[in-house]
């Protein structure tokens, strides 16, 4: 089968200059999240303070996430976009320079973080509003296929990188290396075209263009069940806070194990997205996506038990390619039912709960690995997951059963 007929989404060449500009800069963001996690660790040597880096992350998602949905939909998408990159281009740079003239600080770093997460409040929604106008609809599995394995490719690669840079230049270097990451998406971002919507009309800014974004959600059981599922499961597995505690005390693998550990699960992702990527047609979506989570929580339970790196990394793996085949499912649906005026809101509503639960599960694990240590917080973490997994699949009918092409099951 040739590449065209694989990725029909690759035909387009808005869709693959976006590519290009998001796989650069995502890669430059992962190695920012893996010399973060090293540095705070470094700083402090107390698990507790990796936990606080959920703090400093989900605040701004609690507070900005809404009106930066809103703003996707009554704005510019493009120039929003541009703007919130431009933002986390200056605070990498801020990064580089108090790491490279040693005036950085764990309290620093969470401020730092601060603005980043407030610029994501609206890049987000914009970057996710934007997509489904890159490729005609009937690409648009193919496309969200793609989108996630250049996201996982990044992720594979971005911490493996940062791991070396650290161990052989410094920390800084790598702030410097993702504040170039963003020019690449800026550049890339500048030079698609995409459809502006003119939704003066039927959006404005005021209360109760945000109540009609959650009345939307609320209204459509497939979103508000996988957004519950998405949640909690992130909440209980989320395991990557603790990998300098791995790296450094259970598997002692240095920072060039560190970067092996937080690549591990985009192998599995990528594995995802090719799979995904290649089927023109995927039935029975609720079972994937609750197989695909059960498979999450149990390989996390693996990690949390191994003590050799070969066999971390293979858990690791399948945690990736649980996590992503549910990602990418979840996400195509999501945007497939939900109308262009209404995408932004739906995001950000969506990102209250499939990043704030990670982040709010940093905090856990950050606790919970002061009192029990890491390996058996992350075993606990794994556990949650099956539990709560299978409790929602018992209770859920419409989840267990949901198949695309039920109107019946998208809006009730």
């Amino acid at each position: 089968m040739s590449k065209t007929l694989s990725f029909p989404a690759l035909r387009v060449p808005v869709f693959r200059n976006y590519l290009f500009g998001a796989f650069i800069s995502e890669m430059g963001n992962q190695m920012q999240t893996v010399a973060v996690a090293w540095q705070i660790y470094e700083l402090t040597r107390n698990p507790l303070y990796l936990g606080l880096i959920g703090v400093a992350n989900f605040v701004p998602i609690m507070i900005f996430s809404l009106f930066g949905g809103l703003a996707a939909d009554k704005l510019d998408r493009r120039k929003l976009l541009i703007c919130s990159l431009f933002v986390q281009t200056v605070m990498a740079l801020i990064l580089f320079y108090l790491s490279q003239t040693n005036q950085i600080s764990p309290t620093l770093i969470y401020l730092i973080l601060f603005f980043v997460a407030t610029a994501q409040s609206f890049s987000v929604p914009a970057r996710s509003a934007i997509f489904p106008n890159l490729v005609p609809r009937q690409f648009f599995m193919n496309a969200v296929s793609l989108h996630t394995l250049q996201f996982q490719s990044a992720t594979l690669i971005g911490p493996a990188v940062a791991g070396f840079l650290i161990a052989g230049l410094s920390v800084s270097t790598v702030y410097l290396v993702n504040a170039f990451s963003f020019t690449f998406f800026i550049v890339s971002v500048l030079l698609i075209k995409v459809p502006v919507f003119n939704h003066d009309k039927i959006v404005a800014f005021n209360l109760n263009s945000l109540k009609e974004g959650v009345k939307f959600v609320i209204s459509t059981p497939i979103l508000y069940s996988t957004m519950v599922l998405d949640f909690l499961a992130t909440f209980f597995g989320t395991a990557t806070i603790l990998m300098p505690v791995f790296a450094k005390d259970v598997l002692q693998v240095g920072p060039a194990g560190l970067g092996l550990l937080y690549s591990a699960p985009a192998v599995g992702g990528v594995a995802a997205g090719l799979i995904l990527s290649s089927l023109n047609n995927i039935k029975n979506q609720g079972k994937i996506i609750l197989g695909a989570v059960l498979l999450y929580g149990a390989a996390t339970i693996g990690f949390g038990m191994s003590k050799f790196l070969p066999l971390s990394i293979f858990f690791l793996i399948l945690v990736g390619l649980g996590d992503m085949t549910s990602s990418i499912v979840r996400n195509t649906v999501r945007q497939m039912i939900t109308p262009d005026h209404l995408r932004g809101r739906m995001v950000s509503i969506m990102r209250l709960f499939f990043q704030g639960g990670p982040q709010l599960g940093e905090i856990e694990a950050g606790f919970l690995a002061k009192v029990i240590g890491g390996p058996a917080t992350v075993v606990v973490g794994g556990v949650g997951v099956i539990l709560i997994t299978s409790l929602i699949a018992w209770k859920n009918k419409s989840l267990r059963n949901f198949h695309h092409g039920k109107d019946d099951n998208l809006v009730t």
